[in-house]
């Protein structure tokens, strides 16, 4: 539950700032304004951090499940004290790597979409960023999803524990579902990669940005929704909680 409850923050965080932006881009659009603020580039700052947050906080459930398979008799991998170490290091990194792309003026006020992000185009800090926030936390959940899979082939061809089996079983089935978020992410974000892709030989269309983080803003509550199914104990917990509501609002009734 901790490491469920660290990914809401984190959504919690990139999806107040992707709502600050849009209340930026409106309020510059209804007043006709052109001007860059300190608040856009912060919020820019904020984007990139709060997209990293969200991909390395699913890296370590998928972490989490793949030690709990993998090394079982590891118990200290399962503490919260561990948890906690592990999602400190995740925030501190996700702060930490966009500071350059901040402290180098790379964020710049696109006028037409009234949004503070890097120009799209081939240039070391575009491959460092798609890297960090994309490549590596991506390739590593895949990569402990595959490992798992493998695990759990093996044991079902051994004379193994049926506990043990089940247990594997039961935590491939997490890690799938992990998998699956991350591929609705990677889908809603498909236009964002066509622009930069297309930026490498043309220029992409005028409102390329506010298409791509619409449909970034569109996969939010989709995930959310996607973590709440597939989050049995918060699932059970904001049902009961909606059930001691609904009791409550009936005797006050009668």
């Amino acid at each position: 539950m901790l490491l469920i409850a660290n990914s809401c923050l984190a959504e919690l965080l990139f999806s107040s700032d992707l709502f600050g932006m849009a209340l930026f881009t409106l309020k510059n659009d209804l007043e006709r304004k052109e001007s860059e603020h300190i608040i856009c580039i912060v919020q820019g700052y904020v984007s990139y951090v709060g997209y990293s947050l969200q991909n390395y906080c699913f890296l370590l459930q998928a972490f989490y499940r793949f030690m709990i398979v993998i090394h079982p008799t590891h118990l200290y991998y399962q503490t919260a004290k561990f948890q906690l170490i592990l999602i400190g290091t995740v925030w501190i990194f996700s702060f930490s790597y966009a500071i350059p792309i901040l402290y180098t003026g790379q964020l710049k006020y696109n006028v037409a979409n009234q949004i503070c992000q890097m120009p799209l185009g081939f240039s070391f800090y575009g491959v460092y960023t798609a890297l960090c926030i994309y490549g590596i936390p991506i390739s590593l959940i895949m990569g402990a999803y595959t490992k798992v899979v493998q695990y759990v082939r093996k044991l079902n061809k051994q004379v193994s524990s049926t506990n043990l089996v089940y247990r594997a079983e039961r935590e491939l089935k997490m890690i799938r579902r992990i998998v699956i978020i991350v591929l609705i992410i990677v889908v809603i974000g498909f236009p964002y990669a066509v622009f930069s892709f297309m930026a490498f030989f043309v220029d992409p269309p005028e409102y390329y940005l506010r298409i791509a983080f619409a449909c970034v803003d569109m996969s939010l509550p989709m995930m959310m929704i996607t973590l709440l199914l597939f989050t049995e104990p918060l699932k059970a917990a904001i049902l009961k909680r909606l059930h001691v509501k609904m009791n409550l609002i009936t005797a006050v009734a009668i």
